[in-house]
């Protein structure tokens, strides 16, 4: 049912590219090469989730485009609003943690980053307010994290990647630590977004379930050092709700991503 694509059948518009990642590799300064030879494309408003066995450089490939690590060898090459690669850029990263402020309030904890960008008061008010309205935490906006369950927590963090109006957002496993319900809630929630603000959303996930339901492309990583092993284009009918999930589509998607992860699994030992 999904057949998998290489890079090269996708026939990509240099045009409609925000990330591109050529011959990247990662070796720790232990020697560890967690990552590569990857490239990588994606297009401007897709929906791509990275998935693979544990420890095979998913996350370092999150950092690398991110600039929080740079790459031992090859080039990242991001874009900004339409302009050329490579230049400045606006990208905002959710955690596997929320990694929340205890002592400050939602409002405060999702001010951080307007307040390191020196953005005056009058405006990082109005910026807060509407990416809390945009998780659905409104109301809580003065509550503080100890006040907050699991999946809330998580909104937060979304909300604090959110309101520095990223062109890209990239997520590493948010919700591997919240109860199925929640990240039931939260995976409808966040279509919801992406349909709304239309960003480019590159996601870190170990589940094939949410991997099928959230992107259009998902992506499946060798062990490490990690590398492409096959890709599966999700054409499933927008927009997708609990139909989809329950469907026999969906299961379909799911079985075939499956069988091309299960022999990464059993090729080598998960390290």
């Amino acid at each position: 049912m999904a057949a998998p694509a290489s890079v090269s059948d996708i026939n990509l518009n240099p045009a409609d590219l925000v990330v591109s990642l050529r011959g990247v590799t990662k070796t720790y300064d232990s020697g560890i090469v967690a990552l590569g030879p990857l490239d990588l494309d994606v297009r401007r408003g897709e929906f791509v989730s990275l998935l693979g066995p544990s420890g095979c450089g998913k996350s370092t490939a999150l950092r690398l485009i991110a600039g929080l690590n740079a790459p031992t060898s090859g080039v990242i090459q991001v874009s900004h609003r339409g302009s050329e690669m490579g230049a400045g850029h606006s990208i905002g990263f959710v955690f596997q943690e929320p990694t929340l402020m205890p002592w400050a309030s939602v409002r405060e904890n999702v001010r951080l980053p307007l307040k390191l960008g020196r953005m005056p008061a009058s405006e990082a008010n109005g910026r807060i307010a509407q990416a809390l309205a945009q998780v659905g935490l409104a109301d809580f906006a003065d509550a503080f994290p100890r006040e907050l369950s699991g999946g809330m927590k998580m909104r937060v963090s979304l909300a604090r990647a959110l309101v520095i109006d990223p062109d890209i957002l990239l997520m590493d496993e948010p919700f591997a630590a919240l109860d199925e319900i929640t990240r039931f809630r939260l995976n409808n929630d966040l279509l919801t977004l992406w349909r709304s603000l239309r960003k480019t959303v590159i996601f870190v996930t170990h589940s094939v379930f949410e991997s099928v339901y959230l992107s259009q492309r998902v992506i499946v990583m060798t062990a490490r050092p990690g590398r492409i092993a096959a890709e599966f284009h999700i054409d499933a009918a927008e927009p997708r709700a609990e139909e989809f999930r329950t469907s026999a589509e969906y299961a379909g998607y799911c079985r075939d991503v499956s069988h091309a992860l299960t022999p990464l699994h059993q090729g080598r030992s998960i390290r």
